[in-house]
């Protein structure tokens, strides 16, 4: 193949960067938009989609498009910033094409399409899809079950039909790699019955952590979906607190009916967080900070510090009680903070180096009141403790912020008013 007319796979290009012609980068590619034709001709690519520094998806068209190399796309430097509207006569090629089921024409065996490349034209800046990487469904005399192959796009059929249960694990690989909350405005987009397909595709911690990204309709949405014991599943992997918030936004009913499929332990941690008012520091709460008994050495404190499943504002201190080790624990003695902990030796007790000065949050401590508390003491955790001096759980500045921003503050940000792209229709510009 020449190489003025590069063939580029599209699931390589999922989440690349996009520079200008300076270097400067301009966003990530999230998709390709294509336009099915009469007959059997190929599709044409007609752009990207593109995420850019502010999470907008914008639609930057392939004439704009100055190179695809090396892991980038290289774009003229002028930007469109209109935000993405699909039309009905476009086609996502991750979002809608992968994982499709389709038949070869030449003895209508079914197939799914596990990737497609697309290429530019020889001597045009038109690119078009031309090549479809499939694997057969079923073995045979002469092949093995699960065979792959890449045939011309002419040698399919089926890519016109709406399907009643396509599946989604050739796109869940393409974005294995993203951020949740990158993959929550992936799914956003995608239709309702797209989206369903891939959040069952996805392993319960993962879908645990894109949906505590998503607006509350979508999580409604893909819970509702979801068979009532993997609800559960998905309910127990995610923060307590995320968990309570999404169950008080169910009905009565749907709500106690998954509580009572949880595990208990997990069920009482959220149906304690039920219990407080929701803009209070116990209704804002995660009942799983770090906590250690005085005797814990500074060593077992970074250790724990470490786990790479906590975010970073529950990683910023470790609170010290003494038994049990899970809240409610017994007595409240105080928080070692991280940076405090990296200045004395591993073999210290965490008893000696905590701060014992600064006072704990009330369970009904109002959110105001909380807001202030962490702007005071320069703080990203707070404890939150009972009037019998037990730690009940911490407040965290993420979920602090997402009660002071507007209610629809993630519709907002995945769907950022723009005005209408009248002029892609005409040059793609």
């Amino acid at each position: 193949m020449a190489a003025s007319t590069p063939r580029v796979f599209v699931s390589h290009l999922a989440g690349v960067p996009v520079f200008d012609p300076n270097g400067d980068q301009v966003g990530r590619v999230r998709d390709l938009v294509v336009m099915l034709r009469v007959g059997r001709r190929p599709p044409r690519l007609l752009g990207m989609v593109v995420e850019v520094l502010t999470r907008r998806r914008i639609f930057l068209p392939m004439t704009r498009v100055t190179g695809i190399e090396s892991g980038q796309v290289i774009t003229t430097g002028v930007v469109n910033v209109r935000r993405f509207e699909q039309r009905p006569t476009e086609r996502l090629v991750l979002g809608e094409l992968l994982d499709r089921r389709v038949h070869l024409v030449e003895d209508d065996e079914e197939v799914t399409v596990l990737d497609v490349s697309v290429q530019r034209l020889p001597a045009r800046r038109e690119w078009e899809v031309d090549r479809v990487f499939v694997r057969r469904g079923r073995g045979g005399a002469l092949r093995r079950k699960g065979e792959t192959l890449t045939v011309e796009w002419s040698a399919v059929s089926g890519f016109r039909l709406e399907e009643e249960a396509q599946g989604a694990e050739s796109l869940v690989a393409t974005f294995e790699r993203m951020r949740p909350a990158d993959l929550a405005n992936v799914l956003h987009h995608l239709s309702p019955k797209r989206r369903g397909e891939v959040a069952a595709a996805l392993d319960d911690d993962r879908l645990a952590d894109v949906l505590e990204e998503l607006p509350d309709d979508d999580q409604i949405e893909i819970l509702g979906k979801l068979h009532q014991e993997r609800a559960a599943d998905v309910l127990e992997a995610m923060d307590p607190d995320d968990a309570a918030d999404l169950l008080s936004e169910l009905p009565e009913d749907d709500k106690e009916r998954l509580l009572r499929l949880m595990r208990p332990d997990d069920a009482a941690d959220v149906r304690r967080l039920l219990s407080y008012e929701e803009r209070t520091a116990g209704g804002l709460m995660t009942t799983e900070p770090i906590v250690l008994r005085p005797d814990a050495t500074i060593a077992d404190a970074l250790a724990r510090v470490r786990q790479e499943d906590l975010s970073p504002a529950l990683a910023a201190q470790v609170y010290v009680c003494r038994p049990p080790d899970e809240t409610p624990t017994g007595k409240y003695l105080g928080t070692a903070h991280f940076q405090r902990l990296l200045r004395d030796p591993p073999y210290t007790l965490v008893s000696s180096v905590v701060d014992s000065d600064l006072p704990p949050l009330a369970p009904d401590t109002p959110l105001p009141a909380v807001t202030s508390y962490l702007a005071a003491y320069n703080m990203v955790a707070a404890p939150v403790v009972d009037e019998s001096g037990s730690l009940l759980g911490a407040v965290t500045v993420d979920d602090v912020l997402d009660h002071l921003l507007p209610e629809d503050w993630r519709e907002t940000e995945f769907e950022e008013s723009a005005l209408n792209d009248e002029a892609r229709q005409t040059d793609g510009s």
